[in-house]
């Protein structure tokens, strides 16, 4: 398994996720596989099969049911990020980039943890995971490993 997997990758496996799930296979109710046991079907580490499960709950194609692990939501509890408002993660993003670019958060100042965000927001893991997830990809903000997640150096008046 290569350590650095492409960026993007995630993308890419929860798009195939995804299709899964439209073609009912999983079907509504089902349990989707462990995390380690996707990784090994697509090469990559848990952090990586992560953030795709992240998207797809992001979606609610997916929930977490706790003793279970994730699963596939049913039609009508999904939405279709196309025709709704803003999804919860875009607008917990939104309102971090505006803080770190209003120079709220300096850079080197620590961004909330992903528990504090669940709190703060009402939503599950899997959404303020994302959120974050979008800012590291922006370039705004770099994770730490055992740290946190931290404003770079660039942050402050990026837009």
């Amino acid at each position: 398994m290569n350590p650095r997997t492409p960026w993007g990758t995630y993308h890419q496996i929860a798009d195939a996720l995804r299709s899964r799930i439209y073609a009912g296979a999983p079907a509504p109710g089902d349990a989707l596989p462990s995390e380690s046991a996707l990784g090994q079907e697509f090469g990559v580490s848990r952090t990586t099969v992560r953030r795709a499960l992240a998207e797809l709950e992001a979606e609610r194609l997916l929930k977490a049911l706790p003793g279970t692990g994730r699963v596939v939501c049913a039609p009508e509890e999904r939405t279709d990020v196309h025709e709704s408002p803003p999804s919860q993660y875009r607008r917990i993003a939104s309102e971090l980039r505006e803080q770190i670019t209003d120079g709220d958060l300096a850079p080197g100042a620590a961004l909330p943890s992903e528990a504090a965000l669940v709190r703060q927001y009402g939503v599950s893991r899997g959404t303020a995971r994302q959120a974050l997830s979008e800012l590291e990809g922006t370039g705004l903000v770099i994770a730490v490993h055992g740290k946190g997640r931290f404003v770079t150096e660039g942050g402050n008046g990026a837009r």
